[in-house]
Formats: C-alpha cells, sequence, structure tokens
C-alpha cells in the first residue's frame, strides 16, 4: 500500500474509531486542526525503524504544539505480531530514555491485534487500542497533563471505553475494525 492509502486508513480510524467513538476525548480538536502528524514508516528494519523513532521524538519536542501536538509513527510492513510489537514496545522506552525524553514524551500503543493481559484475543475490550496497522503514539506528557486537568473523571475513560466496545454490534465492529478478522 502507498504511504497516501495508509495515511488515508488512520485518518479514517481516527475519525470513525478515536473520534467518533470517543474513545480519547482529546483527539478530535488536534485533528480537526491537523496538529496529529503521521509518519509511515515503510521499511522492514528494526534499526531503521530506531532511527525514524528518534527521528519523530526530536521533531516532536523540537516544533511547537500548536504546529504538531502529537505524532503516530506507523509501521505497516514491520512489528506484523503483537508479540514481535510488545518486544519493540520495550526498546522504544529505552530509546526515549535515552533521549532524555521520558516525562516529556509519552508512547501509546496501538495494533491490529492488541491485546492487553488478562484478557483473551477476541475480547471486545481489546478494540480500544486496535488499528489498521501497528503504531506508536508519541504524545506530549504537558499536553496531556492540560487536557486531563479540565476533562471531569479522567480515571473513568478507560472503563467507559470498554462499556462502548461491549455495547457494539457485531455488524458495528466489522464496519470499524475491518482490520479484525
Amino acid at each position: 500500500m502507498s504511504h497516501t492509502q495508509i495515511t488515508q486508513h488512520i485518518n479514517q480510524w481516527l475519525d470513525d474509531v478515536v473520534i467518533g467513538l470517543n474513545l480519547c476525548p482529546f483527539a478530535a480538536k488536534p485533528q480537526r486542526l491537523k496538529q496529529i502528524h503521521i509518519t509511515v514508516f515503510n521499511g522492514s528494519d528494526e534499526a531503521e525503524l530506531d532511527k525514524a523513532l528518534l527521528s519523530a521524538l526530536d521533531e516532536l519536542q523540537t516544533l511547537p504544539a500548536q504546529e504538531r501536538e502529537t505524532t503516530l509513527l506507523v509501521t505497516p510492513n514491520l512489528l506484523k505480531t503483537f508479540e514481535e510489537y510488545m518486544l519493540y514496545l520495550q526498546q522504544a522506552q529505552w530509546l526515549l530514555q535515552r533521549a532524555g525524553l521520558e516525562g516529556i514524551i509519552q508512547i501509546a500503543s496501538f495494533h491490529p491485534d492488541y491485546q492487553f493481559d488478562g484478557t483473551e484475543p477476541n475480547d471486545n475490550e481489546n478494540l480500544t487500542n486496535s488499528s489498521p496497522y501497528p503504531m506508536l503514539h508519541l504524545i506530549r506528557e504537558d499536553s496531556l497533563e492540560q487536557v486531563l486537568s479540565k476533562y471531569p473523571d479522567p480515571e473513568s475513560i478507560p472503563e467507559n471505553n470498554i462499556k462502548l466496545m461491549d455495547s457494539l454490534s457485531d455488524e458495528e465492529i466489522k464496519r470499524l475494525f475491518p482490520h479484525k478478522k
């Protein structure tokens, strides 16, 4: 798939799932203002992905939030299994720490086959972090703290999202998560 097609898939997922279902109540404004940057890494080598991640981290912390609020680093050709993804996520956290950005940027995780600890692969709650492609979501900590301070009861977001996923019909799940088999 082309970079444009992948970006379109990610934007559709953001609009229909993340924003449309209000899984992240803070995503609509940056999406509307075009402050969500999508970087598609088309390589298949983890060492090259390390470089792309470090570059994305550097760009995010260098640019003002008004220009780039957050970055999605998408890896359509790499980290295909959830196990590979989780191993790389540890590497990504280590790179974040080595770059001196812990506490400045955090990494949220999304994968087509996302599975929380203690769940079965097909449990609906896993859909809250299911995305069309493996991706690392790079989030500015200070921006996150600002929006959380203004949001009533932010601790309820995960529980509310799980309830929402459980309320979806099979048809809605197929439409919203076409990447799920």
